[in-house]
């Protein structure tokens, strides 16, 4: 595919900056025929909505050179060369210890420039640059196991945002692009990843204990069952979402789109996609326009947390490529954890 593309080059400004765009005609998502120069200008026409979802936040890049169907990477770090200078980055350290400079999107030339490097996808961390350590977003992610659907994580979410208004707080939806429903909340970056963490367990388990026959948190996908997984270690360092308005790399060129509350039973989000949501944000706004207004105090959830730890529910894995951590539960497949020795005698 990338042999097909116009080796042409053009120059376009962007906030204020020059950047370039080359191979324009190279074919992006093949399905749908859309090439480079659609996903550069879709991200133009989506400007305000991303900026929001990414403003000043460490952000990993999934880059597909060759479109879709191709070899895919992910990008953590800036370049430290052939990188315009007003490109701005902010360190952040890994669950390794090891540290990296991540691009840090400070207006709408970062993410143009972003695309024309192959950008399909953009994970932004749930931190800001002022505050690297402390997240102020609290992301939950539903995912649909097998034997569940869109419509049952829109369900999930549903008993969710009840549980959030007992709370006080509000949660702002978006579909995942796919099957999933993701609901962010915004919080005081006071807290650690290992806090905040710790917080969306206790949410989840409680939403777990209002719907159990729909929600489950355990990690082992062989006690999933047909239900739909709230993944608590998306709020584990180094694990990120799709942002809202960023493309995902599925054949029909789907967004993770922000809807509004009313609106999550009854959408599809194949609907969502490069060609249909410039023109839904322009027409109805952005539903998230006020995720921004106010941060919610973390500490009734933690609250939750150790009242759970009271009753012997205590940590949950981590991801197999996080260190161990204190107090975390061995990482065992449960069929596959050691039985007493008497079992395994000969």
């Amino acid at each position: 595919m990338a042999g097909n593309a116009k080796a042409t080059t053009t120059e376009i400004e962007v906030a204020g900056h020059t950047v370039r765009l080359s191979s324009p005609d190279r074919v992006i998502f093949p399905e749908r025929g859309f090439t480079k120069v659609d996903v550069f200008h879709y991200y133009l026409s989506v400007g305000d909505g991303i900026m929001r979802a990414l403003r000043d936040r460490p952000t990993t890049l999934q880059r597909f050179p060759d479109g879709v169907e191709g070899e895919s990477f992910f990008s953590k770090r800036v370049p430290t060369r052939g990188v315009p200078p007003w490109v701005r980055t902010v360190g952040i350290t890994f669950p390794s210890g090891r540290g990296a400079d991540e691009l840090r999107p400070t207006d709408l030339a970062h993410v143009a420039w972003a695309a024309q490097m192959g950008t399909v996808v953009f994970h932004p961390w749930p931190v800001r640059a002022t505050a690297v350590d402390h997240p102020d977003e609290l992301r939950v992610d539903l995912d649909p196991q097998p034997g569940t659907d869109f419509a049952d994580a829109a369900t999930a979410a549903a008993e969710l945002r009840g549980i959030l208004a007992e709370l006080g707080v509000t949660g702002w939806p978006k579909t995942s692009g796919g099957r999933g429903v993701h609901v962010y909340l915004r919080i005081a970056p006071r807290w650690t990843f290992t806090e905040v963490r710790r917080a969306t367990i206790a949410l989840a388990r409680e939403l777990e204990r209002r719907r159990p026959e729909l929600v489950t948190t355990a990690w082992w996908k062989e006690e999933r069952g047909q239900r739909v997984f709230v993944d608590y270690n998306q709020m584990a360092r180094d694990r990120t979402i799709a942002c809202a308005y960023s493309l995902r790399a599925t054949a029909r060129a789907t967004v993770s789109t922000p809807v509004g509350w009313d609106e999550l039973p009854d959408v599809d989000p194949d609907d969502f996609d490069l060609r249909t949501v410039p023109a839904r944000l322009a027409e109805r706004g952005d539903p998230h326009a006020g995720i921004d207004d106010v941060a919610f105090d973390l500490t009734p959830l933690l609250d939750w947390a150790d009242r759970d730890a009271a009753h012997g529910l205590g940590d949950l894995p981590y991801p197999p490529d996080h260190p161990k951590m204190p107090g975390e539960p061995k990482r065992v497949q449960p069929s596959r954890a050691k039985r007493p020795a008497d079992e395994n005698a000969d």
